[in-house]
């Protein structure tokens, strides 16, 4: 097939027109073009008189292609690549026990979900509930504060992503994100993610999704064990021999994928005690902002804002600050809603999720900034985990207690007073119950400064962005994994058959690279161990 780029449709064309500008950009005939197949839409609107979808599309022809590539052949007519293909070769080594996969987010299912099609028959641990059982757990904390620490927003069927926008953007180019894309649309998503330039899922989605995954390994012979966590690992010369789970349950295996999560603090630790080397990583902390939706789409579309063809608006800002520390917007929400995501006692942490038609009120996004081991205070492994715990304890106090989380305008943020209450343009889309106040001490100096530094900055290339009314909500600690579990090229720590991997491991961070990671390492165990 041939790779088409840059073919532009204004945003008041019909895409039925796409086959005849195929045609005329390779010269031929339509009758020519046996099928064709969208897959890349992105959104130029840098114009402000004019809108662009632009796409990229691979052709079949009757006839072939090295004609067509002589004639008009270049940057924009190619050879489309190849579907991708792992090409895994099972190794010689014989497994004595089936392989274990703790953690059943993107990472984990994943990885399940490759051993489950290669014949492995895994068993996949979660120590949250089935999506189902989750959800209306969520929902009660949300509506009462009563947390459970072992399945809530953090833990369970999905992993943290499940109450997210379910993004599926990442930086990283590998071939692997085509397969998880794949596999996710066969599971449900919309086939928008196949070709969309920002493809995201939503929430509500994305709960189906997961579901049909995990039972697409159940199919291939996997299992799914809820309710069940990872209490401790055995090991004897060097080598992984079992782990046991809930504290009492003793099983035997020689191979184990840690797809825990960046929130499995209590398994960290644990992992620390048994010499599993690890490093503090950086990471981000904030707050959460909320704007009105109409206002972003505005700002971001002009007099296009809220055409039915562009959906809600999203934006992407960072800000360099002359102090040395760097802010940026994060997890963008269009149309969406700021949770409630604790999954410790005693802690307030906030997160983004939207559903997938976006149709909120209110836009959010993170506003977070930088931290590096320097900032945490200790030299110890975990001291990462405790700066987090340090703050969310502060935000928990600030907001009175029973997990409702201190807000305040951002005008007064500014100013540097306590909001006394609501303004009159933004109201809180938080699911608990929230309290005016000042933000300034739930979170470091330097945080606080660069995120008002930053607020001004944005608001020059976002019109808008620093209204006065706009909201903050404290506090957003959860942005990545502050430990690195370290492991080698083939994907295993020091002890053998222990395999860390995705965001809690500090190797991926969003959907998309830690389903790729959870991939990566059991491709690992495939082409070291065969089946029984």
């Amino acid at each position: 097939m041939l790779r088409v780029t840059g073919i532009k449709f204004s945003i008041g064309e019909d895409l039925a027109q796409l086959k005849g500008r195929l045609a005329k950009k390779l010269g031929v005939k339509e009758i020519d073009i046996l099928n064709y197949r969208i897959v890349r839409r992105s959104v130029d609107a840098r114009k402000k008189q004019m809108i662009y979808f632009v796409y990229t599309v691979d052709v079949e022809l009757r006839d072939g292609e090295d004609g067509v590539l002589t004639r008009v052949g270049g940057p924009e007519v190619t050879i489309a690549p190849p579907p991708e293909d792992l090409n895994l070769r099972p190794g010689t080594k014989v497994l004595r026990h089936r392989p274990v996969v703790v953690g059943t987010g993107p990472a984990g299912l994943f990885a399940g979900l490759l051993l489950a099609q290669n014949g492995y028959r895994p068993l996949l641990l979660e120590r949250g509930a089935d999506v189902d059982a989750r959800t209306e757990k969520v929902r009660l904390f949300w509506q009462t504060g009563d947390l459970d620490p072992e399945c809530n927003v953090q833990f369970g069927e999905g992993g943290a992503g499940t109450f997210s926008d379910g993004k599926l953007t990442t930086l990283i180019r590998d071939p692997r994100c085509r397969l998880v894309i794949e596999e996710m649309f066969r599971a449900g998503a919309p086939e928008e993610i196949t070709y969309s330039h920002k493809p995201h899922v939503g929430t509500d989605v994305l709960r189906t999704v997961v579901k049909n995954i995990r039972r697409k390994i159940e199919t291939l012979g996997g299992e799914v064990w809820f309710n069940h966590r990872l209490t401790d690992i055995t090991v004897a010369d060097g080598r992984l021999n079992g782990i046991v789970v809930n504290d009492h349950l003793n099983l035997e295996t020689d191979v184990l994928v840690l797809a825990i999560g960046h929130s499995a603090r209590d398994t960290f630790a644990m992992l620390h005690r048994r010499g599993v080397p690890m490093n503090q990583k950086p990471f981000s902390v904030g707050l959460r902002v909320e704007h009105p939706q109409k206002l972003i789409d505005s700002a971001q579309y002009k007099h296009f804002a809220g055409h039915p063809k562009l959906g809600p608006a999203e934006y992407k800002l960072a800000y360099h600050s002359p102090a040395g520390r760097s802010a940026y917007t994060f997890c963008m929400c269009p149309g969406g809603t700021v949770v409630a995501a604790a999954s410790e006692n005693g802690g307030v942490v906030v997160n983004g999720m939207s559903n997938q038609a976006r149709d909120g009120v209110n836009a959010n996004s993170a506003l977070l900034v930088g931290v590096k081991p320097g900032d945490y205070g200790s030299d110890h492994p975990l001291a990462g985990v405790e700066f987090q715990r340090r703050w969310e304890k502060k935000a928990f106090t600030l907001g009175g207690g029973n997990y409702a989380a201190p807000v305040q305008l951002v005008g007064d943020f500014l100013a540097g007073r306590p909001s006394p209450g609501p303004g009159s343009l933004v109201a809180p889309t938080y699911t608990g119950q929230v309290l005016y106040t000042a933000l300034d001490s739930c979170l470091p100096n330097y945080v606080i400064n660069t995120l008002r530094e930053a607020l001004v900055h944005f608001d020059h290339k976002l019109k808008g962005f620093a209204m006065p009314e706009a909201l903050l909500t404290g506090v957003e600690t959860r942005s990545s994994s502050p430990v690195r579990i370290l492991r080698g090229e083939d994907c295993q720590s020091n002890i053998t058959g222990l395999f860390p991997a995705g965001e809690g491991a500090g190797y991926a961070g969003g959907i998309m690279s830690s389903a790729a990671d959870g991939l990566r390492a059991a491709e690992q165990i495939i082409r070291g161990s065969g089946l029984n």
